[in-house]
This record gives structure tokens, C-alpha cells and sequence, in this order.
């Protein structure tokens, strides 16, 4: 079912080792100019577009777009008591970690009188894309809002595609997640035209411009984000889920069919990775992963995923070389299944997130590890991070310099305009040092 990528005996360079990955053929580039077009009818027609497109896409003609607060507040009421439970747990310690994420106010003394302060400043307003394809996501409302909340974003719009078993509106899960967080607007609307509404607004559904969209989705979600970016910020184009899992002899080959599998039940064009350096170990994962992918509840789909492509066993030499192919991947989630992870962890340079040991599962980053599961994918973890407080943060410097010490600074200012030929900006200076002009 699963290919197998041998590399011992080989030392591939950086480059080649990139190369040498396996991906999933997935192209966001392909799904832009649909996803263009989708944002064109939207800026163009607005609230009838998204109804077109509901029907065109979802199959139902939401009764209302927006949610009201009374179906908010009537889905927080029917939420099993477990999954309620489950979730404020999740709130909380999402909540906790978060908070950690967020820089304190420094002030730098450089001399007498000269100051620079460092403040970190939330967005005023984010729109939170909650996707709702072949599975319900509550906890994606969670990782989502909780950090938007924590970064003290004042305004936060929530969208998530309309439902057809619920007459058009938000599955109901998402909504009781929504309101156990205080979440007030809501919208039943997906795909690159919601992407396209919470950037442009709708004025007539008082949804208004944000200024910050964040959220995983589809092909056409991550291309109408790509399409949105300048306008507004994103998180990032997230594409498939992907988990890379680096395990020698020590580790327990059910754990690692069993963390292969859960991956690979998200979608067909999931990826899951071992790296060993351990051919017994792939061996029994070999034996063990066809029973386990038959017998699980999404067997089709984690078929396909696993004989795909972007899926493989891959064989190295050591340890070294397994971090340095994790390294080349730069995976959403890594696992470290080995007899000593912390000695592992120097040498991991990109990855989404990193679960360390035998029992820290992704399952658990999905929900309740306390980390944030919206993670970089396809690569991106080489120059990104996954979502967090800081993702609604923007660093701003604050500068206070009195008389005595702009005076002492003003000849060197005077030095670096001309070599730049920008005699103004001395001017500016010597301004406030001229008897006549006070």
C-alpha cells in the first residue's frame, strides 16, 4: 500500500533532499483564477453572490446568511454535555498556553532623554475560516478564536460553510463552539467567495473588512487567500494535513500506525511519513498498516491517502540523517519516536509542531494538548509558524528623544542624509536647533 523511499548509502545534499521528499501533486496556483472569479461576484453582487454560490457549491440556499444570536445561543444549549465539556477543556488550555505568546512592552534607555518602546498592537478585526467538508470542526473554532481573543482582537467574524442537513445554516457543533467563546457573528457562508466577503465586506449583511483572515480550507480557500493577501493578512495557504513521524528501534510500531492512520483519515491527499533508521521497525509498520487502514471507520479515503504519492516509509542511515530529511520536508506535525527525543530536538530545525515521545500523539495538538493545530503545511514551516496570538500582533515602535539628545545625535543624522543624498531629512533636524525658526 505505502511506498517505501530507500536512502542508506546515500548523503543527499540540501537541495537534493527537497527534491527527494514525497509531496502531493496539489497546485494552489491551478484553483486561482476560479477562486478569482468567485471574489470578483462577490465584490460585484455581494450577499447574492454568496447565495448563488451556496446553491452552486453546497447544494442549499441558506435562510439567513448571518446567524442569529438566538441559534448561537440555542446550539450552546443542545451540545452534548461531553463534547461541551471537551471543548471548555480545550478553551482553557489553549487559553493558557496562548497566553505565553504574547510579548510584554519593553522600553530601551539609549542615552539620557532617548527612548525607543516596544508595544505589541492587536487588529482592530479578523474573520476566522472554519471549513465544514468532510468533517465538523469545532475545535477549529477554538484554535482559531482563542488566540485571536488572547492577542485582545476586539472584532471577530466567524464563517463556516452552509450545511444542507441544516437548512443552510452552520452545523450546529460550530455554532455551540462559537458561542461558548462569545463568538456574535457569524456567517453561513464558504470557499474563496467567503474569503473574498471578509475582505471586501458586505454591507448589506453588516459584515465590514478584516484585516487578518485566518483559517485551513480547501484548494480554493488556500488560492483566494493567496489572492486576498495584500489586502488583508493571512495566516497562511494551508493545503492537506501532513504528519512526518521520526522513529528508530525503540519505538512501538502500533503507536506508529496508529498516528499514520489518524492523519491520513482527513483527506485523500494527506500525507504520512515515517523516517526510520530502523528496517525492522518499518518492517512491522509495513505488516500492521494494512489491517489497521481496513478496519478504521474512514477506510477508503485513508487508502488513498496512504498509497499516495505524498505518503511513504522512507529507510536513512541514523538519526542524523532522519532529522536532516524532516528538516528538507519541514512538516506540519513531526513526531519524535525514538529512545531519546530531547537529544533529537537540536537538530530539528522546521516543523509545525513537534510532539516529543511515545505518548504525545498529534491527536492530542489537535485538541487538547494546549498548542494551536492551524499549522503550516507543504513546506511552509521552512518561514512560517502555525497560528497563535502573535498571528494578530503587530510590533510597533514608539520613539521619545528630548532636546538635549536629538542635539546629540543631529551631526551623524547629518552625515548619513547627505551620503544619501537626502538633505531634507538634516533640515528636518537642524530645524529645531534654529534660533529664528523658534
Amino acid at each position: 500500500m505505502i511506498q517505501t523511499i530507500d536512502l542508506r548509502g546515500h548523503k543527499p545534499s540540501p537541495s537534493e533532499l527537497i527534491d527527494l521528499v514525497p509531496r502531493s501533486l496539489i497546485d494552489v496556483s491551478v484553483a486561482q483564477v476560479a477562486a478569482q472569479q468567485l471574489i470578483d461576484e462577490v465584490v460585484d453582487r455581494g450577499e447574492q453572490a454568496i447565495l448563488d454560490q451556496a446553491r452552486r457549491f453546497d447544494g442549499v440556499s441558506p435562510r439567513s446568511i448571518r446567524v442569529a444570536q438566538s441559534e448561537i445561543d440555542d446550539a450552546v444549549s443542545r451540545l452534548d454535555p461531553e463534547v461541551r465539556s471537551a471543548l471548555e477543556s480545550a478553551i482553557d488550555r489553549v487559553r493558557q498556553a496562548t497566553r505565553a505568546q504574547v510579548p510584554a512592552s519593553t522600553t530601551t534607555t539609549l542615552a539620557t532623554g532617548a527612548v525607543v518602546e516596544q508595544r505589541w498592537q492587536p487588529v482592530d478585526r479578523v474573520g476566522l475560516y472554519v471549513p465544514g467538508g468532510k468533517a465538523v470542526y469545532p475545535s477549529s473554532v477554538v484554535m482559531n478564536v482563542v488566540p485571536a481573543q488572547v492577542a485582545g482582537v476586539a472584532s471577530i467574524a466567524l464563517v463556516s460553510p452552509p450545511q444542507r442537513e441544516f437548512d443552510g445554516s452552520v452545523h450546529p457543533t460550530i455554532l455551540g463552539a462559537a458561542g461558548l467563546l462569545g463568538i456574535r457573528e457569524v456567517y453561513a457562508m464558504g470557499g474563496a467567495g467567503a474569503i473574498g466577503a471578509l475582505a471586501h465586506g458586505i454591507p448589506s449583511l453588516g459584515l465590514d473588512p478584516v484585516q487578518v483572515i485566518t483559517g485551513p480550507g480547501n484548494v480554493y480557500v488556500a488560492a483566494a487567500k493567496r489572492i486576498v493577501r495584500g489586502r488583508t493578512g493571512i495566516d497562511s495557504e494551508a493545503g492537506p494535513t501532513e504528519i512526518l513521524v521520526i522513529a528508530d528501534a525503540s519505538a512501538t510500531a502500533a503507536f506508529v500506525v496508529a498516528d499514520l492512520v489518524s492523519q491520513a483519515e482527513h483527506d485523500e491527499l494527506a500525507a504520512a511519513v515515517l523516517v526510520t533508521d530502523s528496517p525492522e521497525l518499518a518492517d512491522s509498520v509495513r505488516s500492521l498498516l494494512d489491517d489497521a487502514a481496513r478496519s478504521t471507520r474512514h477506510a477508503q479515503r485513508v487508502a488513498v491517502a496512504l498509497g499516495g504519492v505524498q505518503s511513504a516509509i522512507v529507510l536513512v542511515d541514523d538519526l542524523v540523517a532522519a532529522a536532516d530529511f524532516s528538516n528538507a520536508y519541514s512538516p506540519e506535525h513531526l513526531e519524535i519516536q525514538t529512545s531519546d527525543p530531547d537529544a533529537l530536538l537540536p537538530l530539528i530545525h522546521s516543523a509545525g509542531a513537534i510532539f516529543m515521545g511515545s505518548y504525545s500523539p498529534v491527536s492530542l495538538g489537535d485538541y487538547l494538548a494546549g498548542s494551536n493545530h492551524v499549522l503550516p503545511t507543504g513546506g511552509q514551516s521552512r518561514f512560517s509558524s502555525g497560528l497563535g496570538a502573535y498571528t494578530f500582533l503587530r510590533p510597533q515602535q514608539i520613539i521619545r528623544y528630548d532636546s538635549a539628545a536629538l542635539s546629540e545625535v543631529s551631526g551623524r543624522i547629518h552625515a548619513l542624509a547627505e551620503s544619501e543624498n537626502l538633505p531634507a531629512h538634516a533640515e528636518a533636524v537642524a530645524a529645531r536647533f534654529n534660533s529664528s525658526d523658534r
